[in-house]
Order: structure tokens, then sequence, then C-alpha cells
């Protein structure tokens, strides 16, 4: 239950720099006059312009920021100061206390919970949307609500004369129907954060995938290339091997030997090509040998018979003799060439035949003795490489087992299945919560609308109007009276003031089954507008009921004096010097 307790008002509207207190916590029933002593106490207009209705605005402005009509928030501020302005409100809720200080001039917002004022998120505005939120989640109660069903008055317009779709905005909201958009609100939140949430874990296993995929490559790569390295150490241990044991089952002596034999192999093969060289020299050269000293027998012979070698004819004798001696001597010397070529040959030939058949090249291991001499020594070296390769670690398997066991991930697509099957679970209920259509509203609606209509009847009834008003299920109003359908404004002003009544009774009987008590409730002048006697005292007994079976701290702000009478306390307003003051037994601490 919300138990509003207090009110401190300064320099606010009428009020000036004297702070005014207001207490609410007594359960009575209290007639707000208003008494102007500017007007020297006289009955014509005595009561109006005094600030009684100040003391709603205030509350009004406490709670919301707001007042009941659309006062810009600095023309609240009391004109003669014009700065300074203050109120403050106390009240309780489920055992915890609460006090709002709301001003301008400097702007102020100050909410304390059990004493502990609460952070401010923009303390030099003097303002704070989170505050306003926090206060108005706390009521659960819209201005708007607060204006149908708290402070009723004459300036608000009626719920009957509102736009449709503002009806339905009150009433779904009194319904319960606000909560469950409100809930959509929430649970849009969610899914937007489910859908978030799922694209992050998309693009987490996406990125696991990529990076497995690039490690898979690489994994790969290093396989390959793990695999050439093992062949290839395979390969160079069998080379070892067969070279280890070639070597060792060869014969040191006869590899010598060997070298022995072709070391004369070689020299008497190099010998042989030298003397078959130069004999394919010789050969031509005694050819030609031969050539010339049958050339030179034959030019002796023409020289002989008196004639020219060359053109045949007869030689005189000087010339002849000239010619002999000529001849003679080419023809020596063409037979010594012929017999210097000619024993060449048959030296050459000869040595050819003492060196003989040298037979076919004698086949050795090793290219070099050396290599023979070092036979031993490499097979040790051999056998030493042979261990090393045998002992050598592949490079690659621990870099292999390392990205399989520790980079690559595993892809796990629970989360997303789970926050998808979540995500679908939340459009669903979003659907039952946004739908018009949905099952739950209609239920919402059909459940708390046959108690509106049943406490909006009993009121009427209790008021006096003859007519029938009912709540249809699509939250239009029917007005009724023998038969005939009717409009708000066909009806009297007296039969509106009593219908604006019964239906803010109404209002807040449901409001409170569903969400709240609030033990405040402000009358502002609607008893007085067109209401007849009849009317005036059904509103009192109801009001009077109210505050004695439910508890309710009912002001009744009115001109009508007669009805002192009929209430269980007075509180005057009194202006004075263009400043209202309030009588009552509140004590006031001025700061």
């Amino acid at each position: 239950m919300i138990k509003i307790k207090s009110l401190t008002v300064k320099n606010f509207m009428s009020v000036g720099n004297q702070t005014q207190a207001v207490d609410f916590y007594k359960q009575q029933l209290t007639l707000v006059l208003g008494e102007n002593l500017d007007r020297g106490g006289d009955d014509s207009g005595s009561r109006n312009g005094t600030g009684k209705t100040t003391i709603v605005n205030a509350l009004s402005y406490a709670l919301y920021g707001l007042a009941l009509t659309n006062i810009k928030r600095n023309n609240l501020i009391n004109k003669t100061n014009n700065k300074g302005m203050l109120v403050t409100l106390s009240f309780e809720k489920d055992g915890r206390e609460y006090k709002i200080e709301r001003g301008r001039g400097p702007n102020i917002l100050k909410f304390y919970v059990d004493g502990q004022e609460q952070e401010m998120t923009d303390e030099s505005q003097g303002d704070s949307r989170k505050t306003q939120e926090d206060i108005i989640h706390l009521l659960g109660m819209s201005h708007n609500m607060f204006k149908h069903i708290v402070a009723l008055n004459t300036y608000t317009e009626p719920f009957l004369s509102m736009r449709v779709n503002d009806q339905k905005d009150i009433i779904e909201q009194l319904l319960g129907i606000t909560i469950l958009s409100e809930k959509a609100e929430v649970l849009k939140e969610k899914v937007r954060q489910t859908k978030e949430a799922i694209t992050d874990e998309t693009a987490r296993i996406n990125a696991i995938e990529t990076s497995n995929t690039r490690i898979g490559e690489t994994v790969r790569s290093l396989q390959t290339k793990q695999s050439a390295w093992n062949t290839k150490q395979k390969e160079d241990i069998v080379k070892l091997e067969k070279s280890i044991d070639e070597l060792e089952h060869l014969d040191v002596e006869d590899e010598l030997e060997k070298h022995d034999k072709l070391s004369t192999w070689e020299e008497k093969n190099n010998a042989i090509l030298a003397l078959k060289k130069e004999l394919s020299t010789l050969e031509p050269a005694l050819v030609r040998a031969d050539r010339s000293v049958e050339k030179a027998q034959k030019d002796a012979e023409n020289l002989d018979q008196g004639t020219c070698h060359t053109c045949g004819q007869e030689l005189h004798d000087e010339k002849k003799e000239e010619l002999e001696a000529s001849k003679n001597k080419e023809l020596e010397d063409a037979i010594a060439y012929q017999k210097e070529v000619g024993d060449k040959v048959v030296d050459v030939t000869q040595t050819l035949n003492d060196i003989g058949d040298i037979n076919g090249k004698p086949t050795t291991f090793y290219e070099s003795i050396k290599e023979v001499y070092d036979h031993k020594q490499n097979v040790a070296q051999l056998q030493e490489a042979l261990t090393r390769s045998k002992d050598e670690v592949d490079p690659y398997k621990e870099q292999i087992d390392e990205l399989n066991t520790t980079a690559i991930q595993e892809i796990d697509w629970n989360t997303v299945n789970n926050l998808t099957s979540l995500k679908e679970h939340q459009d669903f209920m979003l659907k039952l919560l946004t739908n018009k259509d949905s099952f739950i509203r209609k239920k919402i609606i059909d459940q708390n609308l046959a108690y509106l209509n049943n406490r909006l009847t009993h009121y009427l009834d209790k008021l006096g109007l003859p007519h029938s008003v009912i709540f249809q299920n699509d939250l239009s109003v029917e007005i009724t009276q023998l038969g005939q359908d009717l409009d708000f404004d066909n009806l009297s002003r007296g039969e509106r003031n009593r219908l604006i009544l019964g239906m803010s009774f109404a209002f807040r009987d449901v409001w409170e089954s569903l969400y709240q008590n609030i033990n405040l409730l402000f009358i502002d002048e609607l008893i007085d507008s067109g209401m007849d006697t009849s009317g005036v005292e059904n509103s009192l007994a109801v009001l009077k009921k109210l505050g004695r079976e439910r508890q309710k701290n009912v002001y009744l702000i009115s001109h009508k004096d007669e009805l002192v009478g009929r209430v269980t306390h007075v509180l005057k307003v009194i202006k004075e010097n263009g400043f209202t003051s309030y009588e009552n037994d509140v004590e006031i601490h001025n700061e």
C-alpha cells in the first residue's frame, strides 16, 4: 500500500517563502475551504483564488514534475519571489520510507529511500530521467492515471471526452494491458540481446572454423613435409647401410693390387695410345715419302733420255747437267726421308708389338688409391652417420601434434541451438503479449472488464445516475437510458459529474485490486458544479464510506460552507497579502 504522509511547499504558485505543510496521514474526510483576506472577507468571490488547488498541483509536481494542467514548470514558481521554489513529499510503501524533494530556481530533484539519498545521474540539471522513471515505477501509476483516480478535478478532460485512442491507453493501463506492453518492451530487449548473442556466438564459431581451416592447411603442409622428410631419412639409412655393407665386404689388399694393375694398365694404355697416334701420323708420311722417291726416280730417268721432265723437250748439255745434279740431290733427300720415316714406323710397330695386348681395364671399387687407404676411416664415419640418421627426430611431429591438440578448437553449436530455441520461445511469447487477438490479452480484458463494469454500475447506482454505462470488449463505452443510446455530451452537467465520479471510483477499485492501495483522494470542485442536493448527499455518502471502510484520506475542495458540518475535518486555505497559507496542526520546520 502507498501512504502519502505529508507535503511541504515553498514559493510554489501562490505559496510564498514561508513554508506551508499539509498532513495526509490521517484517515478522514477533509473539506478544503478558502478565505481571501485580500478582499476583506467579502462573500462575493472570497472563496476563489485562495490557492486550494495549489495543494493538488504541488502533489502532482512532487510526484511527476508536472502540474495537473499544462502550466510550464517555470510558471509554477511564485512570481513574487521568482526563485527558491521547493516541494517536499513524504510517503510510505511496503514498510519503506520515501521522500522526494523537487524544485526550481535552482533546479532540484532529490530522492530518498529510508533516509538515504539516491544517486543522481545528472545533478547539474537538477533533474534525472532515470530517477523519475524509478519514482513512476515505484508508484505504478502514470500521470494521466493519477489525474483520474487520485486528483479528480474539473479542469482535467473527462475520460469520456477524450479521444478514443487516449481512452484506450488509460483503460489498457488500468486493466493491466499496459503491463503486457511493458513486459513486451522488456522481452523485445531480451530478444535483441538473444539475437546479438546468436550473432556473436555464430561469429565466434565461424572464426574458430576459419582458424581451424587455416590450422588444418598448416597441418597438411607440415604432414607433406614430414612425409618427404621420413622418405629421405629412410633412403639415407638404406644408402648408408648399403655403403657400409659394401665397405665391410671389401678386400683392401685385393683393392690395392687392383689399383697397381690399374696403374700399369693405364701406363701401357697411355703408351699404346701415344704410339698409335704417332703411327697414325707416320704411315701417311711414309706413303708420301714413297711417292716422292718414285717421282724423283722418274724425273731422273727422263733426264737420262735428254728431255725435260716438265715439258718433254730436248735439253742442252749444259742445262741437262744442271738438272741432273738438282734431281739427284732431290732423289737423295727423298730416299733419306723415306728411310727415316720407314725406320720410325718399324720402331713404333716394334714397340707396340713389345707392349702386346693389355686386355681389359682392371675394375676397382674406389676411383683413387687414397680412397682405399681412407676405407676403414670411411666405414667408421658412415656408421656414425647411420646412427645419427636413425636417431634424428622428426622435426614436424611436435608441431603437428601441438596444432592438433591445442590449436584446433572443437566446434560446438549447442549454445547457438539453445539460443535459437530461446529466441523462438521469446518470439512466441512476444506475439502473445502484443497480438490483439492473443488469448492472454482477451483473458485479462474479459476478467478485469467484468469487474470494472460491476463497480461502475455499483457507484452509478449509489450516486443516483439512472443511465446504464458499460465498457464493451473493444474498450469502447456504451451509454444508454430507457433503451436509447447516448453520448457523454447528451448528459446534463450534474449527470456528467456523477458519471465522472462513478467512473473514477470504479477505476480506483480496479487499479487497487490489480496493483496496490493508495490512501489519498482529491475531489476538486466536482461536487460543487451542477450537482443537486441529492447528488451532493450521495457523493458524500460514497466518500465517507471510502474513508471509513477503506482507510482513505479524502480531500474535498469546495466553495460550499454548508458542507462544514458534513465532514470530520476542515482545512482552511487563507490568502493574505498575495500569499497562500494553510491552517493546520502540522509542525513546520523552516530552513
